[in-house]
């Protein structure tokens, strides 16, 4: 007999999959728009992800006024909303990605890399989109796996995981199996990309955005030990909420775990002080903080 957690989840699940399945109807832009509305004016009301990116927005911005702050909140859930339902339109988001190109100065570095068969990891935050950068490196032959965490909820996660492996290289769940297998690719050579902005619990504090937080320090201890290449990157949602500038910086160096994750920390939100509204402030980001448990 299924236990209540599993029939909850079950029905969570088949919810959020009709409402995937009845988005999907619409054409792509109304589909985009209509999917970031239904989760900033209802998901995230109901499920108290407003309130959390709320809450974490004030400590960010402790003088912004409460109305900002409501504003920005219900921006980003619906920036959250869109990039769900775009990463299960990956035919129709890989269009739109493509009508872009890759702006900064990390092809040259990345080039020079693969060249020598030099490992690189590829780092970002939950922001914007950032599947597109490996829809349009794909296209350029370049195929990037990536470690993944996997959700809660293991009826969403598992195709939520097969729309994402269609992206661009295989998948990785955070674990002992998935590291080694993580491992294995970047020590031959092949591209991968970490999400490096969840709290980490058993990790040191470094800050971000003003504030000390609990962060990963994986991938600068991969960096130090496979000499691989790291480069940040960035898919900045345009202000007609469907397009995308997708920016890959410079590598980040450090001689340190700890300093090649301070310098990760500050690139990420040097993007995010630019666009508050385009970061995934519904995550418990800082636990240590603010004393309740992480995401």
């Amino acid at each position: 007999m299924l236990d209540r957690v599993t029939v909850q989840r079950w029905l969570t699940d088949l919810v959020l999959r009709t409402l995937i399945w009845l988005t999907k109807r619409l054409p792509y832009k109304s589909r985009v728009r209509v999917m970031g509305q239904i989760v900033s004016g209802g998901i995230a009301r109901v499920a108290g992800y407003r309130k959390r990116a709320e809450r974490n927005l004030a400590l960010v911005f402790p003088q912004m006024p409460k109305p900002e702050i409501r504003k920005l909140a219900k921006a980003a859930c619906d920036n959250a909303g869109r990039t769900v339902i775009e990463n299960y339109s990956l035919n129709d988001l890989a269009k739109v990605v493509r009508k872009g190109t890759i702006t900064g100065d990390g092809m040259t570095a990345l080039r020079a890399a693969l060249d020598v068969g030099r490992p690189v990891i590829f780092a970002t935050g939950h922001f914007g989109n950032y599947e597109a950068l490996r829809i349009l490196l794909k296209d350029q032959g370049i195929t990037i796996g990536a470690l993944y965490r996997p959700m809660k909820n293991p009826f969403f996660n598992a195709h939520y995981v097969e729309a994402m492996q269609s992206v661009s290289g295989p998948m990785f769940a955070q674990g002992r199996s998935g590291t080694r297998g993580f491992v294995k690719h970047l020590r031959a050579g092949g591209p991968l990309v970490l999400l490096y902005d969840i709290y980490s619990g058993s990790s040191p504090e470094i800050p971000f955005m003003g504030q000390p937080t609990r962060t990963a320090q994986s991938i600068g201890e991969l960096a130090l030990k496979f000499d691989a290449l790291v480069l940040p990157y960035f898919c900045i949602r345009n202000a007609d909420g469907i397009t995308f500038q997708t920016e890959l910086e410079a590598p980040v160096e450090g001689d340190s775990p700890e300093a090649i994750m301070i310098e990760l920390n500050r690139r990420l939100e040097q993007k995010v002080y630019a666009h508050p509204e385009q970061w995934f402030w519904i995550h418990r980001r800082w636990k240590n903080i603010l004393g309740v448990s992480a995401d």
